[in-house]
């Protein structure tokens, strides 16, 4: 084991349901995922730690628990005002090969079963696996339990295995108010057969304060309709910036429900993940700028 501002959003799950984001206290808008002082607090969670309950996950996550399980969401009134930002692509998503950097992340929340998706990222410990925050912590609320990441799922089939998290992190801002700016967990998977995570499946290196305007590779495993949560896709363009409450980059994309966490890649480096979609807005997801924030949180999970 390892030692009030608010606007309508949606988190991707199906039928584009709302909720209600709080982004900063008036006066203090965020800044590019900088953020400052309790801000940049890393709240830690301890998951599966011993052999025993590593087990236990791995035998709860069975075939048919992982088929049914629901795309992560979160429901509230509203509607949302303001101009979308810009950026540039087709927008609908194609099918991608799949590859074993990339996965889906299973977990429990409030006796529920729910899907994710995650990407494995170069750390020190070499057992970091990348998500969204809303995919590990209610924010605020409840951790995540069950908590499993399988690389490159295709189908049912799990050709890496299913490994289990041993511990969760996650900005403070994330766990304690739900701010989108921050919507990013890293989780620090358990080793199995004496190997770490990334030497059976390899990594993307991570990249933070990169700015805007980049162009990105956004993947995931989508589960609301149209699709089925069974096979890898990803859009690709230029992304543009919000401009309705948070710091996000803007990326016109088609994916639904159970594509959250999955990893935005930019000239080869992890640099933002699926977050949010706002009501009304189709086709269209957003993901947190990395900057500060996410670095420190990071940080302190690839050095764990």
């Amino acid at each position: 084991m390892r030692s009030a501002r608010t606007t309508t959003l949606t988190l991707l799950g199906s039928g584009a349901l709302a909720l209600t984001m709080m982004v900063s206290p008036a006066g203090a808008a965020p800044g590019g995922g900088q953020g400052g002082g309790q801000e940049q607090a890393v709240a830690k969670h301890a998951a599966a730690q011993t052999k025993a309950e590593q087990a236990s996950v791995r035998a709860y996550w069975t075939a048919d628990r992982m088929k049914n399980a629901t795309p992560r969401e979160l429901k509230g009134p509203g509607t949302n005002k303001g101009k979308p930002g810009g950026g540039t692509s087709s927008a609908k998503a194609v099918r991608a090969t799949p590859q074993p950097e990339l996965g889906k992340v299973f977990f429990t929340l409030g006796g529920t079963d729910y899907v994710c998706s995650g990407t494995a990222t170069t750390s020190a410990n070499r057992d970091v696996v990348t998500t969204a925050g809303h995919c590990l912590n209610e924010g605020p609320g409840s951790y995540a339990t069950n908590f499993a990441f399988v690389p490159a799922y295709d189908n049912g089939a799990r050709p890496h295995g299913t490994w289990v998290a041993e511990t969760l992190y996650a900005p403070s801002s994330w766990v304690n108010s739900g701010d989108f700016n921050h919507d990013v967990g890293f989780a620090v998977m358990a080793e199995q057969g004496g190997q770490s995570l990334t030497d059976v499946t390899g990594s993307y290196p991570i990249g933070f304060n990169k700015g805007y305007g980049l162009t990105f590779e956004a993947f995931g495993y989508p589960a609301a309709k149209p699709y089925n949560g069974q096979d890898l896709w990803k859009c690709s363009g230029v992304a543009g910036r919000d401009t309705r409450g948070t710091n996000d980059h803007r990326l016109p994309c088609s994916m639904t429900g159970g594509s959250s966490g999955g990893g935005w890649i930019t000239s080869g480096t992890l640099n933002s993940v699926n977050s949010f979609g706002y009501r009304g807005e189709k086709d269209v997801m957003y993901g947190p700028y990395f900057g500060d924030v996410a670095q420190s949180v990071y940080s302190t999970a690839a050095n764990s």
